[in-house]
Protein backbone atom coordinates (compact mmCIF):
# COMPACT_ATOMS: atom_id res chain seq x y z
CA UNK A 1 0.00 0.00 0.00
CA UNK A 2 1.37 3.21 -0.90
CA UNK A 3 2.83 5.59 2.01
CA UNK A 4 4.41 8.20 0.01
CA UNK A 5 3.27 10.66 -2.76
CA UNK A 6 6.00 8.99 -5.35
CA UNK A 7 5.21 5.53 -4.40
CA UNK A 8 4.94 3.29 -7.37
CA UNK A 9 3.11 0.69 -8.64
CA UNK A 10 4.92 -1.75 -10.69
CA UNK A 11 2.95 -2.65 -13.98
CA UNK A 12 2.97 -6.42 -15.26
CA UNK A 13 5.94 -4.84 -17.56
CA UNK A 14 7.82 -4.26 -15.37
CA UNK A 15 7.89 -0.04 -15.27
CA UNK A 16 6.85 1.50 -12.56
CA UNK A 17 3.64 4.21 -12.31
CA UNK A 18 3.20 6.34 -9.00
CA UNK A 19 0.02 5.48 -7.66
CA UNK A 20 -1.26 8.91 -7.28
CA UNK A 21 -1.32 11.61 -10.33
CA UNK A 22 -3.15 14.86 -11.81
CA UNK A 23 -5.22 14.59 -14.57
CA UNK A 24 -6.40 17.73 -16.71
CA UNK A 25 -9.45 16.62 -18.45
CA UNK A 26 -11.43 19.75 -19.30
CA UNK A 27 -9.00 22.45 -18.23
CA UNK A 28 -8.24 24.82 -21.38
CA UNK A 29 -5.41 25.21 -23.20
CA UNK A 30 -3.16 28.21 -21.21
CA UNK A 31 -1.79 29.57 -17.93
CA UNK A 32 -4.05 28.32 -15.42
CA UNK A 33 -3.12 24.50 -16.81
CA UNK A 34 0.73 25.08 -17.27
CA UNK A 35 0.67 26.86 -13.57
CA UNK A 36 -1.48 23.84 -12.14
CA UNK A 37 1.01 21.65 -13.30
CA UNK A 38 3.79 23.35 -11.99
CA UNK A 39 2.46 23.20 -8.78
CA UNK A 40 1.69 19.82 -8.91
CA UNK A 41 5.23 18.86 -9.66
CA UNK A 42 6.37 21.42 -7.30
CA UNK A 43 4.68 19.54 -4.28
CA UNK A 44 5.64 16.36 -5.44
CA UNK A 45 3.68 14.83 -8.04
CA UNK A 46 5.53 13.10 -10.64
CA UNK A 47 2.73 11.36 -12.79
CA UNK A 48 0.34 13.70 -15.27
CA UNK A 49 -2.47 12.27 -17.21
CA UNK A 50 -3.69 14.14 -20.70
CA UNK A 51 -5.25 13.26 -23.79
CA UNK A 52 -5.10 14.14 -27.28
CA UNK A 53 -9.18 14.86 -26.63
CA UNK A 54 -8.65 17.14 -24.10
CA UNK A 55 -6.76 19.40 -26.37
CA UNK A 56 -4.32 20.76 -23.89
CA UNK A 57 -1.27 18.73 -24.67
CA UNK A 58 0.71 21.79 -25.53
CA UNK A 59 0.52 23.44 -22.13
CA UNK A 60 1.46 19.80 -20.65
CA UNK A 61 4.16 20.08 -22.40
CA UNK A 62 4.95 23.62 -21.44
CA UNK A 63 4.39 23.33 -17.79
CA UNK A 64 6.66 20.70 -17.91
CA UNK A 65 9.69 22.16 -19.58
CA UNK A 66 9.16 25.19 -16.99
CA UNK A 67 8.84 22.95 -13.93
CA UNK A 68 12.18 21.05 -15.33
CA UNK A 69 14.22 24.29 -15.36
CA UNK A 70 12.74 25.67 -12.49
CA UNK A 71 13.10 22.64 -10.41
CA UNK A 72 15.44 20.65 -11.71
CA UNK A 73 13.16 17.46 -11.91
CA UNK A 74 13.76 15.76 -15.50
CA UNK A 75 11.74 14.05 -17.69
CA UNK A 76 12.83 10.89 -16.46
CA UNK A 77 11.40 11.52 -13.32
CA UNK A 78 8.01 12.00 -14.37
CA UNK A 79 5.40 9.55 -15.64
CA UNK A 80 3.49 10.93 -18.65
CA UNK A 81 0.27 9.60 -19.92
CA UNK A 82 -1.51 10.46 -22.91
CA UNK A 83 -4.61 8.82 -24.95
CA UNK A 84 -5.79 8.12 -28.89
CA UNK A 85 -9.03 9.47 -29.54
CA UNK A 86 -11.84 7.43 -31.53
CA UNK A 87 -11.27 9.37 -34.99
CA UNK A 88 -7.57 8.05 -34.64
CA UNK A 89 -8.29 4.57 -34.05
CA UNK A 90 -6.80 2.16 -37.13
CA UNK A 91 -3.16 1.02 -37.05
CA UNK A 92 -1.69 3.72 -39.26
CA UNK A 93 -4.06 6.55 -37.75
CA UNK A 94 -3.08 6.08 -34.03
CA UNK A 95 0.66 5.45 -35.24
CA UNK A 96 -0.13 9.35 -36.40
CA UNK A 97 -1.85 10.47 -33.41
CA UNK A 98 0.91 9.16 -31.34
CA UNK A 99 3.81 11.25 -33.07
CA UNK A 100 0.89 14.41 -33.34
CA UNK A 101 0.59 13.82 -29.47
CA UNK A 102 4.44 13.69 -28.96
CA UNK A 103 5.01 17.31 -31.27
CA UNK A 104 2.55 18.49 -29.10
CA UNK A 105 3.98 17.33 -25.93
CA UNK A 106 7.44 18.31 -26.93
CA UNK A 107 8.28 14.68 -25.60
CA UNK A 108 10.83 12.09 -27.09
CA UNK A 109 8.51 9.96 -25.33
CA UNK A 110 5.48 8.71 -23.37
CA UNK A 111 5.65 6.30 -20.00
CA UNK A 112 1.86 5.07 -20.96
CA UNK A 113 -0.25 5.52 -23.83
CA UNK A 114 -3.97 4.58 -23.82
CA UNK A 115 -7.22 3.34 -26.33
CA UNK A 116 -9.26 6.37 -24.93
CA UNK A 117 -12.82 3.87 -25.98
CA UNK A 118 -13.37 1.07 -27.09
CA UNK A 119 -15.01 1.75 -30.36
CA UNK A 120 -15.94 -1.97 -31.17
CA UNK A 121 -14.41 -3.16 -34.78
CA UNK A 122 -11.46 -0.08 -34.54
CA UNK A 123 -9.65 -0.98 -31.18
CA UNK A 124 -8.21 -4.44 -32.19
CA UNK A 125 -5.71 -2.05 -34.82
CA UNK A 126 -5.68 0.42 -32.80
CA UNK A 127 -3.93 -1.66 -30.07
CA UNK A 128 -1.52 -3.23 -32.83
CA UNK A 129 -0.28 0.19 -33.33
CA UNK A 130 0.15 0.69 -29.63
CA UNK A 131 2.38 -2.88 -29.76
CA UNK A 132 4.18 -2.07 -32.60
CA UNK A 133 5.60 1.84 -30.84
CA UNK A 134 5.88 -0.20 -27.34
CA UNK A 135 8.03 -2.77 -29.34
CA UNK A 136 9.97 -0.49 -30.93
CA UNK A 137 10.83 1.54 -27.51
CA UNK A 138 8.66 4.61 -28.27
CA UNK A 139 6.47 4.21 -25.37
CA UNK A 140 7.34 2.52 -21.42
CA UNK A 141 3.54 1.13 -21.25
CA UNK A 142 0.57 0.87 -23.18
CA UNK A 143 -3.02 0.40 -21.91
CA UNK A 144 -6.25 0.58 -22.65
CA UNK A 145 -9.58 3.28 -20.88
CA UNK A 146 -13.16 2.31 -20.01
CA UNK A 147 -13.07 -1.18 -21.14
CA UNK A 148 -15.27 -3.81 -20.17
CA UNK A 149 -14.89 -7.54 -19.60
CA UNK A 150 -16.23 -8.25 -22.78
CA UNK A 151 -13.78 -5.28 -24.22
CA UNK A 152 -10.94 -6.82 -22.68
CA UNK A 153 -11.80 -10.09 -23.46
CA UNK A 154 -11.79 -9.28 -27.32
CA UNK A 155 -8.46 -7.15 -27.08
CA UNK A 156 -6.87 -10.24 -25.88
CA UNK A 157 -7.87 -12.62 -27.91
CA UNK A 158 -6.04 -10.76 -30.74
CA UNK A 159 -3.27 -9.06 -28.76
CA UNK A 160 0.22 -10.46 -28.64
CA UNK A 161 0.85 -7.95 -25.32
CA UNK A 162 -2.00 -7.76 -22.25
CA UNK A 163 -2.66 -3.95 -21.37
CA UNK A 164 -0.72 -3.28 -18.48
CA UNK A 165 -3.24 -0.22 -17.23
CA UNK A 166 -7.33 -0.17 -17.75
CA UNK A 167 -8.49 3.13 -16.93
CA UNK A 168 -11.92 3.81 -15.75
CA UNK A 169 -14.83 5.84 -14.20
CA UNK A 170 -13.77 4.46 -10.36
CA UNK A 171 -15.34 6.27 -7.11
CA UNK A 172 -17.98 5.08 -4.58
CA UNK A 173 -21.16 5.16 -6.53
CA UNK A 174 -19.25 2.78 -9.11
CA UNK A 175 -16.89 0.37 -7.40
CA UNK A 176 -16.92 -1.55 -10.55
CA UNK A 177 -15.80 -5.00 -8.18
CA UNK A 178 -15.83 -7.26 -11.36
CA UNK A 179 -13.81 -5.68 -13.80
CA UNK A 180 -11.34 -4.81 -11.10
CA UNK A 181 -11.56 -8.05 -9.90
CA UNK A 182 -10.94 -9.61 -13.63
CA UNK A 183 -8.05 -6.94 -14.52
CA UNK A 184 -6.38 -8.48 -11.16
CA UNK A 185 -6.21 -12.03 -12.31
CA UNK A 186 -5.66 -10.57 -15.83
CA UNK A 187 -2.55 -8.78 -13.95
CA UNK A 188 -4.15 -5.14 -15.57
CA UNK A 189 -3.42 -2.28 -13.42
CA UNK A 190 -6.53 -0.24 -12.59
CA UNK A 191 -6.61 3.02 -12.83
CA UNK A 192 -9.27 5.64 -11.69
CA UNK A 193 -10.89 8.77 -13.86
CA UNK A 194 -13.09 10.91 -12.43
CA UNK A 195 -12.36 9.37 -8.66
CA UNK A 196 -14.39 12.78 -6.81
CA UNK A 197 -17.75 11.89 -9.10
CA UNK A 198 -16.84 15.02 -10.13
CA UNK A 199 -17.72 16.61 -6.90
CA UNK A 200 -20.84 14.99 -6.36
CA UNK A 201 -19.49 12.98 -3.49
CA UNK A 202 -18.68 15.80 -1.46
CA UNK A 203 -21.81 16.49 0.48
CA UNK A 204 -22.57 12.95 1.33
CA UNK A 205 -23.49 12.36 4.81
CA UNK A 206 -21.38 8.84 5.10
CA UNK A 207 -18.24 10.37 3.73
CA UNK A 208 -18.86 13.66 5.74
CA UNK A 209 -19.06 11.51 8.97
CA UNK A 210 -16.25 8.99 8.16
CA UNK A 211 -14.32 11.95 7.30
CA UNK A 212 -14.61 13.88 10.57
CA UNK A 213 -13.52 11.12 12.33
CA UNK A 214 -9.99 11.41 10.55
CA UNK A 215 -9.56 15.11 10.43
CA UNK A 216 -9.89 14.42 6.42
CA UNK A 217 -11.55 16.32 3.89
CA UNK A 218 -14.61 13.75 2.26
CA UNK A 219 -12.23 14.23 -0.92
CA UNK A 220 -8.94 12.82 1.02
CA UNK A 221 -11.26 10.19 2.22
CA UNK A 222 -12.44 8.82 -1.08
CA UNK A 223 -8.70 9.21 -2.51
CA UNK A 224 -7.21 6.93 0.29
CA UNK A 225 -10.01 4.73 -0.19
CA UNK A 226 -8.83 4.38 -4.48
CA UNK A 227 -5.33 3.75 -2.91
CA UNK A 228 -6.33 1.26 -0.27
CA UNK A 229 -7.98 -0.66 -2.95
CA UNK A 230 -5.03 -0.40 -5.50
CA UNK A 231 -6.10 1.53 -7.44
CA UNK A 232 -4.35 4.75 -9.44
CA UNK A 233 -5.98 8.10 -9.05
CA UNK A 234 -5.57 10.95 -10.68
CA UNK A 235 -7.62 13.82 -9.52
CA UNK A 236 -8.40 16.85 -11.44
CA UNK A 237 -7.75 20.49 -10.20
CA UNK A 238 -6.24 23.41 -10.97
CA UNK A 239 -6.25 25.19 -7.54
CA UNK A 240 -3.14 24.76 -5.31
CA UNK A 241 -4.48 24.61 -2.74
CA UNK A 242 -6.62 21.59 -3.41
CA UNK A 243 -3.45 19.99 -5.38
CA UNK A 244 -1.39 20.24 -2.40
CA UNK A 245 -4.71 19.08 -0.30
CA UNK A 246 -5.32 15.78 -2.96
CA UNK A 247 -1.95 14.43 -1.70
CA UNK A 248 -2.70 14.96 1.22
CA UNK A 249 -3.49 11.08 1.87
CA UNK A 250 -0.89 9.32 3.03
CA UNK A 251 -0.43 9.76 6.16
CA UNK A 252 -3.99 7.88 7.66
CA UNK A 253 -5.33 4.62 6.96
CA UNK A 254 -9.32 3.61 6.53
CA UNK A 255 -10.12 0.77 8.74
CA UNK A 256 -11.64 -2.37 7.48
CA UNK A 257 -14.92 -0.97 8.26
CA UNK A 258 -14.81 2.13 6.76
CA UNK A 259 -13.48 0.40 3.65
CA UNK A 260 -16.56 -1.88 3.37
CA UNK A 261 -18.98 1.49 4.57
CA UNK A 262 -17.40 3.39 1.35
CA UNK A 263 -18.25 0.43 -0.50
CA UNK A 264 -21.84 0.35 0.43
CA UNK A 265 -21.99 3.66 -1.36
CA UNK A 266 -22.15 1.64 -4.56
CA UNK A 267 -25.37 2.05 -7.10
CA UNK A 268 -23.10 1.32 -10.12
CA UNK A 269 -23.79 4.94 -11.14
CA UNK A 270 -21.84 6.85 -13.81
CA UNK A 271 -21.22 10.48 -14.48
CA UNK A 272 -19.40 9.61 -17.53
CA UNK A 273 -20.27 7.62 -20.63
CA UNK A 274 -21.26 4.01 -20.57
CA UNK A 275 -18.13 2.18 -22.42
CA UNK A 276 -21.09 0.10 -23.75
CA UNK A 277 -23.28 2.65 -25.04
CA UNK A 278 -21.49 5.76 -26.31
CA UNK A 279 -21.90 7.61 -29.94
CA UNK A 280 -18.25 9.35 -30.37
Amino acid sequence: MPTHLQDRTTLHNGVKMPWFGIGVFKVEEGPELVQAIKAAIKHGYRSIDTAAAYGNEASVGQAIREASQETGIAREDLFITSKVWNDDLGYEETLAAYEASLEKLGLDYLDLYLIHWPVEGKFNEAWRALEKLYKDSRIKAIGVSNFQIHHLEDLMKTAEIKPMLNQVEYHPRLTQKELHAFCKTQGIQMGAWSPLMQGQLLDNPTLQEIAANYNKSVAQVILRWDLQNEVVTIPKSTKEHRIIENADVFDFELTQADMARIDGLNENLRVGPDPDNFDF
